[in-house]
């Protein structure tokens, strides 16, 4: 499975940026998909994940109501809406999937997650 992240860039604190994941392969056994963020420093740190069977979502507390993860069947494809952008979201994004080794109930640890995308880096500025 091949994992392909785009749309970082720098943006403005209160701006928006969307970020995209392909995924391309073997995904036929996919539970989930998720993202993850890493700032300078410090350790991954879960964000989004949607259950690919149910559709359902699910957010770190810092991001709802701001970020929202959706997805694209046809074009097998994940996407991370991001409003409201403040200096704190500034850090590399990685989009992951798994392969259906686990429960679902584990779609916040990155041990859940069988592969990984490249990342895209993420600035916000104050």
């Amino acid at each position: 499975v091949q994992l392909v992240e785009s749309g970082g860039g720098l943006v403005q604190s209160g701006g928006s940026l969307k970020l995209s994941c392909v995924a391309s392969g073997s995904t036929a056994s996919r539970t989930a998909m998720g993202w993850f963020r890493q700032a300078p420093g410090k350790e991954r740190e879960f964000v989004a994940a949607i259950i690919w069977t149910t559709g359902t979502t699910y957010y770190t507390n810092s991001v709802k109501g701001r970020f929202t993860i959706s997805r694209d069947d046809e074009k097998d494809t994940v996407f991370l809406q991001m409003n409201n952008l403040k200096p704190e979201d500034t850090a590399d994004y990685y989009c992951a999937i798994d392969q259906g080794r686990y429960s679902t109930s584990y779609y916040w640890m990155s041990q859940f997650y069988d592969f990984w995308g490249q990342g895209t880096q993420v600035t916000v500025s104050s």
